[in-house]
């Protein structure tokens, strides 16, 4: 995800005077006064995005691939127990944290074969004298992923253990006693390998906030969340169709979601996969061009499962160990993909990883977290301060900064760019009443499509200024008089105006 220059100066500027002003009025107050230094420091760090979802979805597999580089354990080990953040660092590196701040070392294993790498923590060095539960690890990885955005991997919602579990909850939405801590978050990818009551539950908890006491109740968690339906491939049986029935699967998600008005996006995505296109070596694509070789019958009854696949007694062009280390990397959709394009006509391994990863659904996903987070970094991590900040400032009355308030909570409900995330969420949902060709340019317009001017307003990148003037200044002719129609529900209406809001900010940027 990259980080648009100057997406949202003004609201980041505003947001650093209210903190230090809160600072300045509660310098005697110990607790609140760090974690405004907190807040105040997380306006200026990369944007913080959580992977969350239930047990076994996939999130260090997605994590994998969306970085490219095999760098978070995908085994069930103690690691995949405790909240990861990973960092962009100039050597690999990771550290275990206690809840006292005590550190220590941990060392990698890197398995054998396909196996990835693995945290062990069975025994730490920590420099304290004695021993401590692990609280959290960090790891900092010369990535080029985690330059601008920091990724967490999250514990399952939905782990056995409920301690487990609330590592997640107390990350992404802190309650009780933690209820005016600073959300971990800024934004958030949920995977879901099915839509049930729990993961509606938690998402409406996010989205919804927590109460911390008067005046506080309904704060929001982190602003963006964007849902994948992860493993893919696994929804189709692994057949080469599987792919269209996850999309059939994420549209119906997105539909269920609607009560939760919450996810902007709904995608899905083959991470076994992707990660095996990002890693492919030149032996395994030969092993694929072997494979074309086979009698599309023959070859299928070989494919009826990945144990049959590997079995030695099953008489392939390509050994039983590297059949097995392709069932295990690719899953048998991959496979049946990586065969079906070279019978296609891909004739090189480049080629054909860059064609498995399309067909993973991670270049979609890339660019969706791109233009809902990326874009609008300054954005989600202001909304992320300003909603500590309010929570502070409520939990600790009495002071100077109880006249900050009103200021903070107007901006929470009037900043344009929080107005535009929030109704390209619902428009993933709720139907306007309008034509498909306004639907669209409405959409492109409060930033469906990116927040550059010209992306905006549907013009090229080279289009002259006074083109864009004029484009921009017609657009908000048209979507003022749209939300004046005397026909348009309130939600038509409210959108126009936010379409028209848009096209005014766009129209102030361009020169002259």
């Amino acid at each position: 995800m990259r980080r648009a220059g100057g997406a949202a100066p003004g609201i980041v500027a505003e947001a650093h005077r209210l903190i230090g002003a809160a600072r300045a009025a509660l310098a005697t107050e110990p607790r609140p006064r760090a974690m405004l230094a907190e807040c105040a420091g997380r306006l200026d760090q990369p944007l913080r995005v959580a992977l969350a979802g239930s047990l076994k979805a996939g999130k260090s597999t997605l994590l994998n691939s969306l970085v490219g580089q095999d760098i978070a354990p995908t085994d069930a080990t103690e690691c995949t127990r405790v909240v990861t953040w990973y960092r962009y660092g100039s050597t690999p590196s990771v550290t275990a944290h206690a809840g006292d701040g005590a550190r220590a070392n941990v060392v990698v294993r890197r398995g054998g074969g396909t196996h990835g790498l693995t945290f062990d923590l069975d025994r730490l060095t920590w420099n304290a004298p004695a021993p401590r539960e692990v609280d959290h690890l960090e790891v900092e990885w010369p990535a080029a992923a985690l330059a601008d955005t920091t990724i967490i991997d999250t514990p399952g919602t939905s782990s056995l253990s409920r301690e487990v579990s609330q590592r997640t909850a107390r990350l992404l939405t802190p309650e009780g006693k933690q209820s005016i801590a600073v959300p971990g978050a800024d934004a958030v990818v949920y995977l879901l390998r099915r839509l049930d009551a729990a993961d509606v539950r938690f998402l409406e908890r996010v989205g919804a906030g927590t109460t911390a006491g008067p005046g506080v109740s309904g704060l929001p968690g982190p602003l963006g969340v964007v849902g994948v339906v992860s493993r893919a491939d696994e929804i189709g049986a692994g057949r080469i169709d599987a792919l269209h029935s996850a999309r059939d699967v994420a549209t119906r998600f997105a539909g269920e979601l609607e009560r939760t008005g919450l996810c902007q996006a709904v995608i899905p995505v083959a991470g076994l996969l992707a990660f095996a296109a990002a890693t492919l070596r030149q032996q395994e694509y030969a092993a694929f061009e072997a494979l074309a070789g086979v009698p599309v019958d023959e070859l299928s009854a070989a494919l009826l499962s990945a144990d049959r696949f590997a079995r030695p007694d099953v008489v392939l062009p390509v050994a039983p160990e590297l059949r097995a280390q392709l069932a295990e990397r690719f899953g048998l959709f991959g496979i049946r993909m990586a065969v079906t394009l070279i019978r296609l006509g891909v004739r090189d391994s480049a080629t054909l990883a860059a064609e498995l990863t399309t067909r993973s659904g991670v270049d979609e996903l890339r660019s969706v977290l791109d233009v809902q987070f990326g874009q609008r970094a300054d954005q989600l991590k202001a909304h992320s301060a300003l909603t500590a900040l309010a929570r502070v400032l409520t939990a600790y009355p009495g002071s100077a900064a109880d006249t900050l308030l009103p200021r903070v909570r107007t901006l929470l409900a009037d900043v344009h760019g929080f107005a535009e995330l929030r109704l390209l969420g619902r428009l993933r949902t709720d139907e306007l009443t309008l034509p498909p060709a306004d639907l669209a340019e409405l959409h492109r317009l409060i930033g469906g499509s990116g927040i550059a001017p010209h992306l905006r307003l549907g013009l090229p990148v080279d289009a002259a200024p006074s083109v864009q003037r004029d484009q921009a200044v017609a657009a908000v002719r048209k979507w003022r008089a749209r939300a004046r129609h005397p026909l348009a529900d309130q939600f038509t209406s409210t959108a126009c105006l936010t379409a028209a809001r848009s096209a005014e900010g766009t129209l102030s940027l361009l020169p002259g």
